[in-house]
């Protein structure tokens, strides 16, 4: 079903061109030369529509137009005529250097050399996560200039970098999520051979390389695709625009196209993982639907080319069919976000109850988070004001991602304030040991390690005025739903985009490198603690104590023990500890001067026979190992 679209050379010169428009009777290349750029501008402009060569497309089965032309090189510039009436660049572009409006370009994948013919990739629950929004973790905005700091993320202890979209966005600023060439490679950050660049520099690090994906919409300026075929349908509504036909008439190729991509990261850039960004914005009632063959394309691709590739899922649905294996009647996903974990750690710190929050705030949430993976099973949703969810109580822990911040929850905030804005140091502490020692694969925030001000908000640089407006709305509507006062920052405005540019000189002064090391020292305890290794739901307990608001976690691996008490009230709390018979060492205490706390209040060994008693600062965690 995932037929070779686009433009593909073939050597000495020749290359096909293939683009499915069945709505088009005649579809012709416009060949611009790739020579001279003042031609290129010259052919583009609307003054001289007929500049540059054509060449007419054969049309085959399905609504395919297809055909070989001469003279083509690595580089070279081309429109589609559609009917000799409009030109539009190719749905399945590599690269729009012009942006969304001007022509594609040819790219040649087998110019660029990897070195990274012996990475196979890493094992799912070996992840350790670092999202990144490529055009503010540094000044240049590129993926080159990422390059540099691949030393310092792999000596935190990541193990996967995890960029944001980077498919062709209108201007040089967004989010991602308006992609609309999902196939060409955002042009500004540095297209195809800068994210060559980056993986291959990643996996000779031993990083590998997560890249989000939309596949439940595409942005609305410089979207021609409807001129060719029907990628959309009116049948559904989407949250962010038209709905893409993944199960009406013609849909085959609609799914085709998607699945195309998704190969194309896997197998041209080398991508290890794919994160499907908001799957219930997909609509598809076919029995055999667009994310079940996507699995399965995955899976297969995986198999063949001898490396470890996952598909992690983003849904707001709690519906663990996603992730069940096909033969159990799931869709074979790998692994998917768990929201529910985030909520139930924020609410537990800011004490925020509006909007989604409103489902959360006690203690017991976040115990069943970290015991099941959704704390929403089934049960009723003062939020929704229905039932939501299932039972993900037999999912394995490495199918859920845990964060106490990302890219949505920090964004979607009014003033797009993170943690370190929210609340107290301790706290940030607090958190950070929470998601890194749960059983789950961990994401952080690129900045949170280091406590970064900067906040990260929603920035656009369209140029349909009508849009302009219709977003600025949409983010002050978005808001009614939480008590947030003020009025939400100009996503148009450049100021809004720069104020998210990290500062990475922050991370060397105080507090900000004590922080740093905290996390990098929670990391090594992730992956040295023998109790911490292969981490499962069914080899640990979980008790929470609502009047104290204390937690307590035991994790095992045969005759190994960790156990990890934490105290999320403003006083210190005396607790009685379950733990096993024997002398336990305390191996972490985020209230330590070390950490910049006001001093551990636990011994540094205490003996057990079952239970025992520790004293917790307020606003703290410590992990306790069992000596054999």
């Amino acid at each position: 079903m995932a037929h070779k679209i686009g433009s593909t050379l073939l050597g000495g010169s020749r290359c096909q061109f293939r683009v499915w428009a069945p709505r088009v009777e005649k579809v012709e290349v416009r060949i611009l030369d790739a020579e001279n750029p003042a031609k290129i501008a010259e052919a583009a402009s609307c003054n001289n529509e007929d500049a540059g060569r054509f060449m007419r497309l054969e049309r085959t089965d399905r609504g395919y137009h297809e055909g070989i032309a001469d003279r083509i090189q690595p580089g070279t510039r081309y429109l589609y005529r559609l009917d000799g009436a409009k030109d539009r660049p190719d749905p399945a572009s590599r690269l729009q250097p012009e942006g969304v409006h001007g022509p594609s370009q040819v790219m040649d994948p087998g110019e660029f050399q990897w070195n990274d013919a012996s990475w196979q990739g890493i094992p799912l629950e070996a992840y350790i996560l670092y999202e990144i929004h490529v055009g503010t973790y540094t000044i240049e905005g590129t993926f080159d200039a990422i390059i540099p700091f691949l030393g310092e993320i792999k000596e935190l202890g990541v193990t996967a970098l995890e960029l944001m979209p980077v498919a062709q966005f209108p201007g040089n600023r967004n989010w991602g999520y308006d992609g609309v060439y999902p196939f060409a490679v955002q042009n500004s950050y540095g297209g195809p051979e800068g994210l060559w660049r980056l993986v291959d520099a990643c996996h000779q690090r031993g990083l590998a390389v997560v890249l989000d994906v939309v596949y439940n919409h595409l942005g609305p300026e410089g979207n021609y695709h409807s001129d060719f075929a029907p990628y959309f349908t009116d049948r559904y509504r989407s949250p962010w625009g038209q709905a893409l036909n993944f199960d009406g008439p013609e849909s085959d190729e609609v799914v085709g196209y998607f699945i195309a991509n998704a190969l194309y990261w896997l197998r041209d850039f080398h991508i290890d993982a794919l994160r499907l960004d908001a799957i219930h914005g997909i609509v598809d009632c076919n029995a055999q639907p667009f994310l079940r063959l996507l699995a399965q394309a995955a899976k297969d691709f995986a198999r063949q080319a001898g490396r470890k590739i996952y598909l992690v899922a983003e849904s707001d649905l709690n519906d663990v069919r996603f992730i069940l294996p096909a033969e159990s009647g799931g869709y074979g996903l790998d692994a998917q976000w768990s929201d529910d974990f985030h909520h139930a750690l924020h609410s537990l710190l800011t004490k925020e109850k509006s909007g989604y929050y409103l489902d959360f705030g006690s203690i017991q949430h976040l115990g069943k988070a970290l015991e099941d993976g959704f704390v929403y099973s089934g049960q009723y949703s003062p939020h929704r004001r229905r039932r939501h969810g299932n039972s993900s109580r037999r999912i394995p822990a490495r199918q859920f991602v845990v964060c106490a911040q990302n890219h949505d929850q920090v964004g979607n905030r009014m003033l797009g304030d993170r943690l370190s804005s929210l609340v107290s140091f301790a706290e940030l502490k607090l958190a950070a040991g929470v998601v890194i020692l749960s059983p789950y694969p961990p994401l952080l925030f690129m900045g949170e390690e280091w406590g970064e001000k900067a906040p990260f908000q929603y920035f656009t640089s369209h140029s349909d005025v009508a849009l302009i407006e219709a977003v600025r709305r949409g983010r002050r509507e978005e808001f009614a739903a939480f008590d947030w006062q003020g009025e939400p920052p100009d996503p148009q405005d450049e100021g809004t985009f720069l104020r998210c540019k990290l500062d990475h000189d922050r991370k060397h002064t105080e507090p900000h490198r004590t922080l740093w090391d905290l996390y990098r020292q929670l990391i090594v305890l992730r992956k040295s603690l023998p109790a911490f290794e292969q981490p499962s739901k069914d080899r640990m307990s979980v008790l929470t104590f609502e009047k104290q608001s204390v937690l307590q976690i035991c994790r095992w691996r045969e005759s190994d023990e960790a156990l990890i008490v934490a105290n999320f009230s403003d006083e210190p709390q005396m607790t009685l500890v379950s733990a096993y018979e024997g002398e336990w060492r305390r191996r972490l205490d985020t209230a330590d001067r070390r950490w910049k706390g006001p001093g551990s209040s636990i011994p540094a060994r205490f003996g057990s026979s079952g239970e025992a008693q520790v004293t917790l600062c307020p606003k703290s965690l410590a992990l306790f190992e069992r000596l054999r």
